[in-house]
């Protein structure tokens, strides 16, 4: 069950889920709305993500969707723009929790 938070994110960026039954909307997972913020949204959606998930926990999402050789739903320059921004604002060990290791900063 989503928190009333987490709620009213989903529904101030609900035209991300057009896709979704309107009874459904609120039941989207965590997974869902981390992708659809991070590849649709703005950015005031993607700071309000951070506050309510928390950036750990937003980093290891992405982090376990974005396996490389895998089919993703994430767009290639998304992946690439959160991989440096996690890798830079994230606790260090969400990469190795996620059970991968993102390429090299250069």
């Amino acid at each position: 069950m989503n928190s009333p938070e987490v709620k009213e994110l989903i529904h101030e960026n609900e035209y991300l889920f057009w896709y979704i039954k309107k009874d459904k909307l609120e039941e989207i997972s965590h997974a869902v709305l981390v992708e659809f913020i991070l590849n649709f949204g703005h950015a005031k959606a993607v700071k309000k993500l951070f506050e309510i998930l928390g950036i750990d926990y937003v980093a290891e999402i992405f982090y376990a969707h974005t396996t490389p050789g895998k089919r993703t739903n994430y767009f290639p320059l998304t992946i690439h723009y959160f991989n440096l921004y996690f890798k830079r604002h994230a606790s260090g060990n969400i990469i190795e929790r996620a059970g991968k290791i993102a390429p090299a900063h250069q």
